[in-house]
């Protein structure tokens, strides 16, 4: 299925985090977080200002970001969960 959001909002797909802590510790699901970082998917088109010409969004697809913890409304495309959420929510692009 292919989704493309409205306004200023993104599609990103969670990073996996480590199972591993850096001292070799195996990390159990049960106290596992979800990751606060992610794939930009795809990229809405942008938001409309009062004279209603078009905001570009500060992010592109393939960028990988940080994003706050409980930003974005959770869906699942063809068994692969998502996050669809509004460029606000994105605290920083990691840089490659």
């Amino acid at each position: 299925m292919k989704l493309k959001p409205l306004g200023d909002r993104l599609l990103v797909k969670r990073l996996e985090v480590e199972e591993k802590t850096v001292g070799g510790i195996i990390i159990p699901d049960s106290a596992k977080e979800k990751p606060l970082k992610g794939e930009i998917i795809a990229v809405g088109p942008g938001k409309l200002d009062d004279s209603g010409s078009r905001i570009a969004i500060g992010v592109k697809e393939g960028d990988i970001v940080l994003f706050a913890k409980y930003a974005g409304t959770e869906i699942s495309i063809d068994g692969v969960d998502h996050l669809v959420m509004r460029e606000d929510d994105i605290l920083a692009v990691v840089a490659s």
